[in-house]
């Protein structure tokens, strides 16, 4: 079992910042590769980046390529999402996620989830 806790969401402006963390207990961390999603409000969850175990090869959702960067701490069992430019239709609750073996960007192929942590951009 991986038990995943997010922090760091808030309320911003657009065009600012926020850096979201993602800490991971249970099994080896370093094991698994990592993702994060979100979801706004009637709409379904959807992929936003994912990096492999080695902490190399992220991948992005073509929404957020150039503006969010996902790395991660295996010393730390953390997984960040650094958010830049923000935009009002940022606006979700963010989820992290992990899997065995390979990166994914589908919500159906992880196996651990988070509770989410809010993040809300205003105009």
């Amino acid at each position: 079992q991986v038990q995943l806790v997010e922090s760091g969401g808030g309320l911003v402006e657009a065009g600012g910042s926020l850096r979201l963390s993602c800490v991971a207990s249970g099994r080896t961390f370093s094991s698994y590769a990592m993702g994060w999603f979100r979801q706004a409000p009637g709409k379904e969850r959807e992929f936003v980046a994912t990096i492999n175990w080695t902490g190399s090869s992220p991948y992005y959702a073509g929404s957020v390529k150039g503006r969010f960067t996902i790395s991660r701490d295996n010393a730390k069992n953390t997984v960040y999402l650094q958010m830049n430019s923000l935009k009002p239709e940022d606006t979700a609750v963010y989820y992290c996620a992990a899997r065995s073996y390979n990166i994914a960007s589908r919500s159906e192929d992880y196996e651990y989830w988070g509770q989410g942590t809010q993040v809300t951009v205003s105009s």
